[in-house]
């Protein structure tokens, strides 16, 4: 295997001759990985014995399945900002972390995957356990590779760390064969600092920033909505200068969410399919519509040819392949998000848009009377997802970190959670991953164990890994688990229920006993049919220093409002 690289420094090991095996876990603690999340099997079982040597120094996470191992180390990228680790043999091993490697893709979320592999002069022979993950994962990596010489294994995995973390992140695999693991090698690991033809950060050009300043200083009602790219740029109080500076009202996507706390005063709520009303209905009022770290998703934009055409548009990123890709773009922005906020705060004259600003609150009090009122202060009989949400805001003081993965629990989480800390909010984006939730707790709370963690999950969802208890139990990992119980994919549901005449087809779910399956893995357990029973529960779950399990059962034929219809543009969002 040949690697290209550049300006190679920092040894972090004389030569010495030693395995492949030793050389993939003193590669591992060069580049300062003390969590690892995976699962043995033959193709990978000499690192798995040089990792027991180690185990003082790298901690292993024994998952219950590979996706869990995956998503694990997702969460604990997520709110740690470090690249995550996973592991896995050869063939089924290798295949089920595609689902974590594929989210961490779309999500950009830095992951180095290490798959073992066949032994070499058996590739293509169909041999036990053989699949060629390197042609699966092409699509869902930024970069891939297989070594099948011991020599190659330093080189390969500096690039990886590399590669994984440098610019717009994302996940990388190296799948290694059995010969190269057990050959030996003259090991000497120096740190990988560039790549030929590879330019992660794209230098962020004046003339840029004083075109989408003057766009700005001369706006009369402009609009910023910002995304993940300034949590992973470190961004979050350059971001809150520009607003503050600029007097500039501002959305978030869902993977942007807590870059500015839920409170602030220009905090207008967030965009998308089950965004609010306000953010959505104006976006296409605004007459400058700046963009920072998003990708105009098509739950976000809605009918592309319907929006935002009235506005000039300012787009900030990292990646020059976002730009013009979903919206034309009059501004474009390229580079580190914290550098060219800085630009741009320096550029903006002092302003305020008030006028501007109470058109949102105006609509946000029409959303309230129509929707938030009755999801946080219901009259009916049954339990609402959101006064669940807002008892758990009031015992966490909104400091908590919520992982969720896809559905109408997710939606309720992103609409009420208050996040008052930066990286609080850990869910599935881009790929809608039933099942990421509660392995994701797990690595949040691992990589942050000061930090309450709440996964919000669904009935639905939480079955699709539910094993995951086996690993929470054995690493005795304090994570809190809320299953919001409706007894339906209730998202599925939602749609079946508005455009296709309610027929709920292979949407209603008959559900076991979950508290006696958390009682099963020795984990405390509770449920929740009636109101006058959730307060002193949840006071109860987050008191608690060991994990819980809390089992809410809600209306079962509840909504999610506001809501774009698919296809539709984002100024026909929907209050009923």
């Amino acid at each position: 295997m040949k690697t290209q690289t550049a300006n190679k420094t920092e040894v972090a090991e004389k030569t010495q001759r030693i395995s492949g095996s030793e050389a993939i876990v003193r590669s591992l603690m060069a580049e300062g990985v003390d969590i690892l999340y995976g699962y043995p099997g033959g193709a990978i079982m000499p690192v798995y014995d040089e990792l027991y040597k180690f185990q003082d120094k790298i901690h292993h996470v024994l998952t219950r399945h590979e996706q869990g191992a995956a998503h694990a180390a997702q969460g604990y990228a997520r709110i740690s900002g470090k690249v995550g680790v996973a592991m896995a043999t050869s063939g089924p091993g290798a295949t089920n972390l595609i689902t974590g490697i594929a989210d961490a893709q779309i999500d950009s979320t830095p992951l180095v995957c290490i798959t073992g592999q066949v032994f070499s002069h058996l590739l293509g022979s169909d041999a036990f356990q053989e699949t060629d993950i390197v042609g699966i994962s092409t699509p869902v990596t930024k970069w891939n590779c297989q070594v099948t010489k011991a020599e190659d294994i330093p080189a390969a995995l500096a690039k990886a760390f590399y590669i994984a973390k440098s610019g717009r992140p994302g996940p990388v695999l190296v799948d290694i064969t059995k010969d190269a693991q057990v050959s030996e090698l003259d090991f000497k690991y120096e740190k990988c600092t560039g790549v030929r033809s590879y330019y992660p950060i794209p230098k962020t050009s004046q003339e840029s920033i004083s075109a989408a300043a003057e766009l700005i200083n001369n706006a009369k009602k402009p609009m910023i909505v910002w995304g993940q790219g300034v949590i992973l740029g470190q961004a979050e109080e350059e971001l809150k200068t520009v607003i503050e500076k600029a007097g500039i009202p501002s959305a978030w996507t869902i993977l942007g969410a807590s870059a500015l706390p839920t409170t602030h005063p220009l905090n207008i709520g967030m965009v998308g399919m089950h965004g609010n009303y306000a953010p959505n209905k104006l976006t296409n009022e605004c007459d400058v519509l700046i963009a920072i770290g998003m990708r105009f998703d098509d739950r976000v934009t809605g009918k592309l040819d319907t929006y935002a055409k009235q506005a000039k548009i300012i787009h900030f990123d990292i990646d020059p392949a976002e730009i013009d890709k979903n919206v034309k773009t009059d501004v474009a922005v390229l580079g580190d998000s914290k550098e060219s906020l800085t630009m741009l705060a320096d550029a903006l004259n002092e302003n305020s848009h008030e006028s501007w600003l109470q058109e949102f609150k105006d609509l946000y009090a029409i959303e309230f009377e129509k929707v938030i009122k009755g999801d946080l202060h219901p009259t009916k009989e049954g339990l609402t997802m959101g006064e669940v949400l807002k008892q758990i805001n009031i015992e966490s003081k909104g400091n908590a970190a919520i992982v969720s993965d896809v559905g109408q629990h997710q939606m309720i989480a992103c609409r009420y959670a208050d996040f008052n800390v930066s990286k609080s909010n850990i869910t599935s984006g881009g790929l809608g991953t039933m099942g990421f939730a509660l392995p994701a707790a797990i690595g949040a709370k691992m990589a942050a164990p000061e930090r309450e963690v709440v996964a919000i999950i669904g009935d639905g969802g939480y079955q699709m890994n539910i094993q995951e208890l086996g690993t929470i139990f054995q690493q005795k990992t304090a994570v809190k688990i809320v299953v919001l119980n409706n007894e339906f994919l209730g998202m599925v549901r939602q749609w079946q229920q508005l455009f296709f005449d309610k027929r709920y087809a292979s949407t209603e779910m008959t559900n076991p006993n979950f508290v006696a399956i958390a009682e099963g893995y020795y984990i405390k357990a509770r449920k929740v049919t009636k109101r006058d029973e959730l307060e002193e529960a949840v006071k109860e779950m987050m008191a608690s220093k060991e994990s819980y399990f809390l089992e809410v059962c809600v209306e079962k034929e509840d909504n999610v409002f506001p809501m774009i219809p698919a296809g539709a543009s984002v100024s026909d969002v929907r209050l009923s």
